[in-house]
């Protein structure tokens, strides 16, 4: 195990990751919690640093929202002023784009509300002194306890005391496991990972406190122990039941952001293909005026689609397809007939079904990703291929961390 160094840097810029970087004689190293500008002492440890004291602080820095902020591990960047914060994150979609030869206008940052995140994911862990709930420390597998979160909905938050009854349950040892609450329009649907095998004791006594709870639903991997109520999302006129652990964006203003500007795009579009369509966040609200074709790989969002789409009036003809779109992305001659294409893929982009898309007749396109990298990337084929991009939105939906949304809209004559 290597000795920290000890010494002073000045913090040169915030990286993609959101530490501040420091550039040094064999190479930059990165800080976190740190601004442009300041001066810092550190301990150092090959590439990595830690704050020891900060000796000349920024103007743009300013008192984070939360009393765990640099120790739950949750946030990055809440020391971090509003205006230099937001532009920053609209630079890294700017960054990615012009990397790839990209440039084009893009749109100042959509703002995200503090306590707007709907879905949290907790670390947990049984001590002889009660359960730990919370988020690893940074850089860390160490939990820690949490009272507070300003960024998750107040609803989840205020049930922290009866998720931690919840863990107890289900801890089988000391150790850490999972526990994702997500705020439905039912109540809250608890999915529990890594806790080992459940026995029956458990499920009866896990019942029992949910019910006593009034949770919706809990599961552990994938398999539901008790459901007093379907958790449900509504998607417009649409109310779909979702299953355990189901992709669901992050915050609901976000989520209607992004409708927003995909109907915008899509105008009179006939019929409509929804790629990586999930549960139906865009293709139901698309189906109030455009038919749609949903493609998904996963079996249950797509049937939750389906349950949902089945006792609601008033749409247009919704069909869905299971396909991985990875290794079987819809080729130019299955795109025939489609006015439009809507694609939101997972982190690692939809290059292969850019490739096949950029080769299509399909008139407009409306490209969504949360990975600035592949985003430029699959925009990048789609414009080789003779689309012209007319907007693009940066969103934040993951508020203080380092991740950002973004939508681009695209035509081909």
């Amino acid at each position: 195990m290597t000795t920290p160094s000890m010494g002073q840097v000045t913090i040169r810029s915030v990286g993609a990751g959101g530490d501040g970087v420091a550039n040094m004689p064999d190479g930059q190293i990165y800080v976190p919690f740190t601004l442009p500008g300041e001066v810092v002492n550190v301990a150092r440890e090959k590439h990595r640093a830690t704050m020891i004291a900060l000796l000349g602080a920024s103007p743009e820095r300013q008192q984070p929202a939360c009393r765990h902020f640099e120790d739950c591990g949750g946030c990055a960047l809440q020391h971090w002023q509003d205006e230099p914060y937001r532009q920053w994150k609209r630079d890294m979609v700017v960054a990615s784009l012009k990397g790839r030869g990209i440039d084009v206008a893009v749109d100042p940052l959509v703002a995200c509300a503090p306590q707007t995140r709907r879905r949290a994911v907790f670390a947990m862990r049984k001590t002889e002194k009660g359960v730990l709930l919370g988020f690893n420390r940074h850089q860390s597998h160490e939990i820690i306890d949490i009272s507070e979160c300003a960024v998750t909905v107040p609803e989840i938050i205020a049930r922290l005391d009866d998720l931690r009854e919840v863990g107890a349950l289900l801890a089988t040892g000391t150790k850490p496991f999972k526990l994702a609450a997500t705020l439905t329009a039912s109540g809250l649907d608890l999915a529990a990972s890594g806790c080992g095998v459940l026995t029956d004791v458990q499920k009866r006594a896990l019942t029992a406190l949910v019910m006593k709870k009034g949770f919706a639903r809990l599961s552990h991997e994938g398999e539901i122990i008790v459901e007093p109520k379907k958790p449900i999302i509504n998607f417009g006129k649409v109310p779909v039941p979702i299953p355990p652990g189901c992709f669901l964006q992050a915050t609901v203003d976000a989520e209607e952001t992004m409708v927003s500007l995909v109907l915008s795009h899509l105008g009179k579009a006939k019929k409509v293909a929804d790629l990586f369509c999930g549960v139906g966040t865009f293709a139901l609200r698309i189906a109030e005026k455009s038919a749609v074709h949903a493609v998904e790989n996963d079996a249950a969002a797509l049937a939750a689609l389906d349950r949902g789409v089945r006792h609601v009036q008033g749409l247009k003809p919704v069909t869905i397809e299971r396909r991985d779109l990875f290794r079987r992305p819809f080729m130019p001659k299955e795109l025939l007939g489609f006015d439009a294409v809507v694609f939101d893929p997972p982190r690692a982009g939809a290059e292969e079904q850019a490739q096949e898309l950029a080769k299509s007749k399909v008139e407009k396109v409306v490209a969504i990703s949360c990975n600035p990298v592949t985003f430029a990337r699959d925009l990048s084929i789609l414009v080789k291929g003779g689309y012209r991009i007319t907007r693009v939105t940066p969103i934040d939906q993951f508020l203080w961390s380092p991740h950002v949304e973004a939508v681009a809209m695209l035509v081909k004559k």
